[in-house]
């Protein structure tokens, strides 16, 4: 799991900092809810796998909101993911 921040913030230029910081929080994010979802599906305690996957959707949220704000800060990252997902569209013939 992740520890420690990927990238060495000294050697990031500052105007690009804010961006950085989303995208490390949006990979702690994610694994967390990898981690509540692995336990979740390991779990025999039915009370302890609901508990565990409202947990795990509340992290998916945060994911959204960390998202929106790094959208809203890289005009290259949103342009790229609407670019993908039209790749996707295409490919499903929709």
């Amino acid at each position: 799991m992740l520890s420690t921040t990927p990238v060495d913030l000294n050697k990031v230029d500052k105007k690009n900092i804010d961006k950085e910081l989303l995208r490390v929080s949006i990979i702690g994010e994610l694994d967390t809810v990898n981690l509540y979802e692995q336990v979740a599906a390991l779990t025999q305690n039915e009370a302890i796998r609901a508990q565990i996957s409202d947990i795990a959707k509340e992290e998916k949220t945060h994911i959204g909101e960390l998202q929106t704000l790094l959208l809203q800060l890289d005009q290259e990252q949103a342009d790229e993911l609407e670019h993908g997902k039209r790749e996707v569209e295409e490919l499903a013939g929709k």
